[in-house]
């Protein structure tokens, strides 16, 4: 199951979830060009892969809500790498409150980074892979999508809308050597957290509905994007695997 060699883009690469993979990456031996818009946690995760990273992490501070700009500084940096193996859309945006109070400028800034962006990423790497005969994409969709969250729309939309680029894509892509995957994490520790008023009350929440009776951690996440991004997972495709401890199942 190595990714050793293999160079792999993670947008949101900097977060709760996001630090912890991108060092299990860099651990294994992949190179990671990681993508944050927070300057402050990017000098973090820099500071974290101290002494493991080897020159192999690669980080880019971006606004991912302009496309254009991004385009260009991901084209740039792909090609300074010589072409992307693996492409990861995880970073992501997700606003509360209810429906009605959304404007849909609201609803396009959100769809704009968690779901425009992860388009732009795919359309840099796509060529290379497609030389290469080989290629990983995994969109990181979520729990929320399958229901029982208010407050959420755009952001539940955008997951959807991943949920739906992954079966496009994989078809698509497929013949080219080219698998694509999501995954749906569930409610996991991370500052998304944060906008609930009851931190206790919400543990308990996760747990009621968890088979698994322990809150998620980051290697649980970790662990499924590097076999999803791994040859083994070779004959993987077009699919979404809840990483949820049993809260969702169908």
């Amino acid at each position: 199951m190595s990714i050793q060699g293999k160079t792999i883009l993670y947008t949101g690469a900097a977060g709760g979830l996001g630090l912890p993979a991108t060092l299990h990456f860099l651990r294994a031996g992949a190179t990671v060009l990681a993508i944050d818009q927070d300057a402050a946690k990017l000098s973090a995760l820099t500071d974290a892969a101290a002494g493991i990273d080897a020159g192999r992490l690669v980080t880019l501070a971006a606004d991912l809500s302009d496309l254009d700009l991004f385009r260009t500084l991901l084209s740039r940096q792909a090609a300074a790498l010589g072409g992307l193996d693996v492409v990861i859309n995880n970073a992501a945006i997700y606003p509360a409150k209810p429906f009605d109070e959304y404007s849909v400028e609201e609803h396009q800034a959100v769809q704009r980074v968690n779901v425009d962006a992860g388009i732009v990423a795919v359309q840099v790497a796509l060529p290379g892979m497609r030389g290469r005969g080989w290629g990983r994409i995994i969109n990181i969709a979520s729990i929320t999508f399958y229901g029982g969250w208010a407050n959420l729309s755009p952001y539940v939309a955008s997951k959807g809308a991943l949920v739906g680029l992954t079966r496009a894509w994989a078809r698509e892509f497929g013949p080219h050597g080219i698998t694509v995957n999501a995954i749906s994490p569930g409610a996991f520790p991370t500052d998304a957290e944060k906008i609930h008023p009851d931190p206790e009350g919400y543990t308990r929440f996760v747990l009621d509905h968890q088979a698994v009776k322990r809150r998620g951690h980051p290697g649980d996440i970790a662990e499924t994007l590097a076999f999803l991004a791994s040859d083994a997972a070779g004959f993987i495709s077009g699919q979404v695997l809840n990483v949820d401890g049993g809260w969702v199942m169908h």
